[in-house]
């Protein structure tokens, strides 16, 4: 992310124009910018009818060839998106892209988690999404049909975001929303039943109180963490309960507690393996005391022979070439035939626990639940992401898929196959509070949401679908539906990669696409210097973790006075219209002061003078000299959340002030 503004010479070229394709040619016009594409052969139907206008110059022809991607004009390229539907394919133009163009950022689609791994280490500044995953989330939570409409984990946090509507007895109710936008939550959006959802997350007034029927959109540090070294925290636990276990007191007691616990087969198995091991070592002891020229490993070689039934294989000559003490080969014989009898116990119990495995990993599914479930059609890999995400919700699910599934797949809730109709009957879907349709097919999903809707009338149904006219027809058909263009939604993510930005996360928050977005702030970028009450109030994004370079501490939900500088890590929640701003350095226009009025008491002005110096972004003194002589008004232009924020702060240290319009607005920068 660079502060240059976008002009002729930032050309971001799309490799294959399918449906991912157009919608990235879409998303890449929104920012104003020149696109170029490749497509092997000229599209006979657009999904979007408008998009030959967009595109500043299309290429016909294999975007894996070097004077293809040169016609393109690959080397003028800010960023290439490799987005044909043939991994193969993409990957080879990766590496011919970075040939000749040593600086581009490459965006590319693949599934494959490895090789995206190994190309980002060979071809750098590199990043890679597998298209139909991205929307997975967006399914999983439109099915829970809750508050819920986002959850991710950033350091050791959990944070959720959730859309809540104000009742009487809310203990929110008649409750500022400056109130909500501190500790542990952040406001996205407060709307009332006449307002519409903006692009931008800072359109709310913060003296408004909440009323009745009000609905927020807030983010919240949900309070579960996970261990930030889990696995070095483990090693310690193990090792340290290691050493308490190695005692001759604790050995003593764990085997006769396991002796008392254990059954008939398993003594006679413990028994068997301890004579084994005894045989096995004595035979090894005794051929070393008769025959002290032999290595050690030799006499372990020999008892091994041994003890597996290889007693022909030593003595099966009619003349020995070395003389055998009589006790000796006794012995050797006695160690042969207990060996046999002791390792053919142990073989046995081996077989049984491989076979009793076996049987465990064809065990029937979980049984079905017959009401209040989700009932989730279509299993391929879109399918099995939203399945493994509502399952780690413990969500009751059912599965429907028209073809068999390996036991081993989502072996954890029941799966129906079989004809739709007779599929979705056995589902219960009249009692199901969700139904969530993601086939391949756009068709197939429309016609069984249909005929899921007319099953139960009130159940939450969700459907998948890529082409853009199709989901509006489907819309008007199923008003009360969710329908989710996934390569519409992906194309977000991957536009926002394109730039320089690492996407986290997509989901949707009400018919919004909402991106987590990770920053490293470097020289010349447009969010360098910034306060964080800058980049949230100005651009219109919600800091959720900022890290600053050379410290361990990673702060979510940061404090708005924190300033970035150089090095620094920043991750925000951002609409793709937030994403632009930033990339453009189209901030918002300062347009308040804080007037100083009266001074209550003078034993705070040190307090004050330091809150004036935060978020005015002056110095001490200059802060200071506003104290001196009140009434006054604070010189530094401020957001209008800033200005009332630091109104409410001086107020706490018997400081009044008010709000003040600007005579002359600072122009955006």
């Amino acid at each position: 992310m660079h502060s240059t503004e976008i002009g002729q010479g930032d050309i971001f070229l799309v490799c294959g124009l399918g449906s991912l394709g157009q919608y990235c040619v879409v998303a890449l016009k929104e920012f104003g910018v020149a696109v170029h594409a490749i497509e092997v052969a000229q599209p006979q139907n657009w999904e979007i009818p408008t998009l030959p206008a967009m595109l500043n110059q299309l290429v016909l022809g294999d975007c894996r060839q070097p004077q293809v991607l040169e016609q393109a004009g690959i080397r003028h390229c800010r960023a290439v998106l490799l987005v044909t539907a043939d991994e193969g394919i993409n990957t080879a133009a990766a590496f011919a892209a970075r040939a000749l163009n040593p600086n581009a950022r490459l965006v590319m689609r693949s599934a494959q988690e490895n090789l995206n791994e190994l190309l980002h280490q060979q071809l750098g500044n590199f990043v890679a999404y597998e298209a139909t995953q991205l929307p997975a989330p967006s399914f999983a939570l439109a099915a829970l049909n809750s508050e819920t409409q986002g959850f991710f984990t950033l350091g050791n946090q959990l944070l959720q975001v959730s859309t809540i509507q104000i009742t009487a007895n809310h203990p929110w109710c008649n409750h500022p929303l400056y109130e909500l936008n501190q500790g542990r939550y952040r406001l996205l959006y407060h709307t009332r039943r006449t307002h519409q959802i903006s692009d931008s997350f800072s359109v709310w007034e913060p003296d408004d109180d909440l009323r009745v029927g009000d609905d927020i959109t807030l983010i919240e540090m949900t309070g579960l963490t996970i261990p930030a070294s889990r696995s070095s925290h483990r090693s310690k636990q193990v090792w340290q309960s290691l050493r308490r276990r190695l005692t001759w007191h604790h050995l003593q007691q764990t085997v006769r507690l396991c002796w008392r616990n254990s059954r008939g087969t398993q003594r006679v198995v413990a028994i068997s393996s301890l004579l084994t091991i005894g045989l096995f070592l004595s035979g090894a002891l005794l051929y070393k005391f008769q025959y002290p020229t032999l290595s050690f490993s030799d006499t372990l070689n020999i008892a091994l022979v041994l003890i597996i039934g290889g007693f022909d294989n030593l003595f099966g000559q009619l003349k020995l070439e070395f003389s055998l003490p009589w006790w000796l080969y006794l012995f050797s014989l006695s160690m042969t035939v207990a060996g046999t009898i002791f390792v053919g116990i142990l073989y046995a119990t081996l077989t049984e626990w491989v076979l009793a495995t076996r049987f465990q990993f064809l065990r029937p599914r979980s049984p079905m639940p017959t009401t209040n479930h989700i009932v989730l059609i279509g299993l391929g890999r879109v399918g099995q992401q939203v399945a493994t995400l509502l399952q780690e919700l413990s969500q009751s699910l059912i599965g429907i898929s028209a073809n068999d599934l390996p036991a081993e797949t989502l072996p954890e809730f029941p799966v129906i196959t079989g004809k739709t109709t007779d599929a979705l009957v056995k589902a219960h879907v009249a009692t199901a509070k969700s139904v969530v349709v993601v086939t391949d097919s756009e068709v197939a999903n429309l016609e069984i949401g249909l005929m899921a809707r007319a099953m139960n009338p009130a159940c939450n149904l969700v459907l998948r679908t890529t082409d853009p006219i199709f989901a509006g027809n489907v819309a008007r058909l199923l008003p009360d539906a969710k329908v989710f263009g996934v390569y519409a939604l992906a194309a977000e993510a991957f536009v926002g990669a394109a730039f320089g930005e690492n996407i986290l996360y997509v989901f949707r928050i009400n018919t919004c696409t909402t991106l987590v977005t990770e920053y490293q702030i470097e020289y010349g970028d447009t969010l360098n210097g910034l306060l964080l009450a800058e980049v949230s109030y100005g651009y219109g994004v919600v800091p959720i973790l900022h890290h600053k370079q050379g410290y361990e501490m990673v702060h979510v939900l940061p404090s708005e006075d924190a300033r970035l500088q150089v090095g620094d890590r920043l991750i925000v929640l951002a609409t793709i219209a937030g994403l632009q701003r930033i990339e453009q350095g189209a901030m918002q226009a300062k347009q308040w002061r804080v007037q100083i009025d009266q001074i209550l008491s003078t034993q705070t002005i040190s307090t004050a003078t330091r809150a004036i110096a935060h978020m005015a972004g002056c110095d001490i003194m200059t802060a200071s000299s506003f104290l001196k002589h009140p009434p006054c008004t604070i010189s530094a232009l401020l957001h209008k959340q800033q200005a009332l924020r630091l109104i409410r702060d001086l107020e706490i240290y018997q400081v009044i002030a008010h709000l003040a319009p600007a005579e002359k607005p600072e122009l955006p920068h």
